[in-house]
């Protein structure tokens, strides 16, 4: 349903038939919308990964919001962190099956995104 604006008594706008919170988009928004949320779950789609090489993909963001990044990721279940018995002792992460199911409209939003002008000043 379409939520239209309508003026109240006192004349200040407000939405009528608006989505109830949250709506699917806002729902789906809020688990993967975060910055550098997607293209954590990109990087990993192929095969897990350890966590320094996944900071090294994703160049810009810091080891601490990836390692915040991914501790939602996998509080909500879409992320596996395995420790490695190795030494010095690291991490690695994979997608879940529930991640997975997020890959699909990634690659159709990358897709989209390829076809855009470059907007880099």
């Amino acid at each position: 349903m379409r939520a239209r604006i309508e003026q109240d008594d006192q004349g200040k706008r407000q939405a009528v038939d608006a989505c109830r919170e949250p709506c699917p988009i806002e729902r789906g928004m809020r688990i993967i919308g975060g910055k550098w949320t997607g293209s954590i779950l990109w990087h990993l789609k192929d095969e897990p990964v350890r966590f320094n090489d996944l900071a090294r993909m994703i160049g810009g963001a810091s080891k601490k919001m990836i390692a915040e990044r991914l501790r939602q990721l996998e509080q909500q279940g879409l992320v596996l962190r395995q420790v490695l018995e190795t030494s010095p002792v690291s991490v690695q992460y994979s997608v879940t099956e529930r991640g997975r199911t997020a890959l699909g409209f990634l690659d159709e939003l990358r897709k989209w995104s390829e076809t855009l002008p470059d907007t880099r000043a």
